[in-house]
């Protein structure tokens, strides 16, 4: 689908390379899916054991699973009940926007626990030899945040560079930040230096959800930006750059950097596909895919997985 351009709109397009002008102006629909649909910040994977499985924001991490990506069932939670040491960040025990990897025989879930308007928080992981739901061993906290820091401890995706394993995360708190990890433990080593990713100039630095992933020589940071969790109100979208290291400096495709507010436009809410972000990126059979949700304005803005392809004709990915 297009979005219809005003003529101020289209005369800041010419001032923009080809790559960022070609994603500001058109926004694909995401690929039709059947059964649960809702979800918020989902993070999939294709098993090993085949199918695949989705954790999100809800729930004890709540569970989508499916057999071809296409149809999804709704699979119950991660776990049956929150570890304990979820309450010490929320009355609730509520975690948020996980993410799975695959890494020396086992599944690693990583998520964050804290509360609206606090960067008191936490990410903890768990592991699963399957991934299925009801398998997962907590192993409890990886990385806090407190009130005296500045940034926010939520929102984790991890990578591997070099064999060396990094977290990126962060909200709000002056942008997406980075630590590097015990790859034994999965947890940060002591003292990990806290590399700053992305932010931007404006307070609330609305930025956050940062997903990191390889392609050729370049890493690429994808990161939600605006405001979330308003229904069919969220003016979510998806910003992304690159860098030749892990830990940065980022930059988009113009070379504005990351961390002076740079960021190519990935993906806009359009039409009944409102607020897209949350994201992250998976890969099966050789395709890269962008999941995210997005909150559909035709059924009063519901929160819904969003799957798209990734291109990487340009050097840069692209949504088809």
């Amino acid at each position: 689908m297009r979005t219809t351009l005003t003529a101020a709109a289209t005369a800041t397009l010419i001032a923009l390379t080809p790559h960022a002008a070609q994603a500001a102006e058109s926004y694909p629909d995401p690929r039709p899916i059947t059964g649960q649909e809702i979800i918020h910040d989902p993070t999939v994977i294709r098993l090993k054991s085949g199918g695949y499985a989705a954790y999100s924001t809800g729930g004890v991490i709540g569970a989508r699973l499916s057999t071809d990506g296409s149809h999804w069932s709704d699979a119950g939670n991660a776990f049956a009940e929150p570890p304990a040491w979820w309450y010490e960040y929320n009355d609730t025990g509520d975690p948020w926007a996980p993410d799975i990897s695959y890494r020396d025989g086992a599944y690693w879930l990583y998520y964050g626990v804290s509360s609206w308007g606090t960067n008191h928080s936490a990410i903890g992981v768990a592991t699963s030899r399957t991934g299925l739901p009801g398998t997962w061993t907590d192993h409890g906290k990886v990385f806090t945040s407190e009130r005296t820091d500045p940034w926010n401890a939520i929102d984790p995706a991890v990578v591997t560079s070099q064999g060396r394993l990094w977290m990126t995360f962060g909200s709000y708190w002056t942008g997406i930040r980075m630590v590097e990890l015990d790859p034994e433990t999965g947890k940060a080593l002591p003292n990990a230096t806290v590399h700053h990713l992305a932010t931007r100039p404006d307070a609330p630095y609305a930025i956050e959800g940062p997903y990191i992933v390889k392609h050729g020589r370049y890493y690429y940071l994808f990161a939600s930006y605006d405001a979330c969790c308003s229904g069919a109100d969220s003016t979510y979208k998806i910003k992304v750059g690159r860098s030749t290291s892990v830990t940065g400096p980022y930059t988009d495709s113009t070379g504005k950097p990351l961390l002076e507010g740079g960021g190519d436009l990935l993906l806009a809410g359009h039409g009944r596909y409102v607020g897209t972000g949350g994201e992250s990126v998976f890969r099966d059979r050789g395709q890269d895919w962008l999941a995210y949700h997005y909150y559909d304005a035709d059924d009063n803005g519901t929160p819904k997985l969003g799957l798209n392809r990734l291109s990487w004709k340009t050097g840069w990915p692209e949504p088809t």
